[in-house]
């Protein structure tokens, strides 16, 4: 089912994209369309539906299987992940962080300015009981691949911006390590200010702080995966 999903015409994609992005608000129970799941279907659905994990998926699938780790296969992963959607939406409802589901995958969003100072790599310490949530209910749903990634606005340059975005999804992956996430299953990798939210040109203050942000997508670990 996987890879069918996968090759799929940019068309098709779009179409399923629409119907999997609403997202309900924890705190007003609104339902809207998730920007991030919509920035998924830019360029012939080029972001969390075009292409694979960035770390890999056999190579990491055997490392955690290793571990003792079990797949998970058909009606079970459905459910697997509506429950750690819930439990990441209850964590961490009010924080700021965006819980956005893709089909059977999770993405998170967050905020450089509630994660990290200016030009800065080091997580705000504020943000240490949200990221403990976060990796506690990580921790306890073991079946998943984990990627971290990071995004910035262009102002200073790709020189400066994709190491920075590279660093601070280190910082994250590293925070969620120490707090019990098993390293196996994370992957980073920085983008620098290649991908914008959509619609998002980077013209005011506000643009920019938007398109500074971590992400964290949530990936089940499926038989034959």
């Amino acid at each position: 089912m996987r890879n069918k999903n996968r090759i799929m015409g940019s068309a098709a994609a779009a179409a399923l994209l629409l119907t999997t992005a609403c997202v309900t608000d924890p705190n007003t129970g609104e339902r809207h369309i998730s920007k991030t799941a919509i920035g998924a279907g830019v360029g012939a659905v080029a972001g969390y539906f075009g292409g694979d994990l960035i770390g890999g998926r056999h190579d990491r699938t055997e490392k955690i299987v290793g571990t003792g780790v079990g797949v998970l296969a058909g009606a079970a992963v459905g459910a697997y992940m509506d429950k750690q959607e819930r439990e990441l939406r209850q964590r961490t409802a009010g924080t700021g962080v965006e819980v956005d589901r893709q089909g059977d995958e999770l993405v998170l969003t967050m905020p450089s300015g509630i994660t990290f100072p200016i030009n800065s790599a080091e997580i705000q310490p504020p943000f240490y009981s949200t990221l403990d949530q976060v990796a506690t209910t990580l921790a306890a749903y073991p079946s998943t691949l984990i990627d971290v990634y990071g995004h910035t606005d262009p102002s200073g340059g790709d020189r400066i911006n994709i190491p920075l975005s590279q660093n601070r999804a280190q910082s994250v992956a590293n925070y969620l390590t120490q707090r019990g996430v098993g390293s196996t299953r994370i992957a980073t990798q920085g983008f620098g200010s290649s991908r914008p939210l959509p619609g998002n040109a980077n013209a005011t203050e506000a643009e920019r702080a938007a398109n500074r942000r971590v992400e964290i997508r949530i990936d089940p670990l499926e038989q034959n995966g």
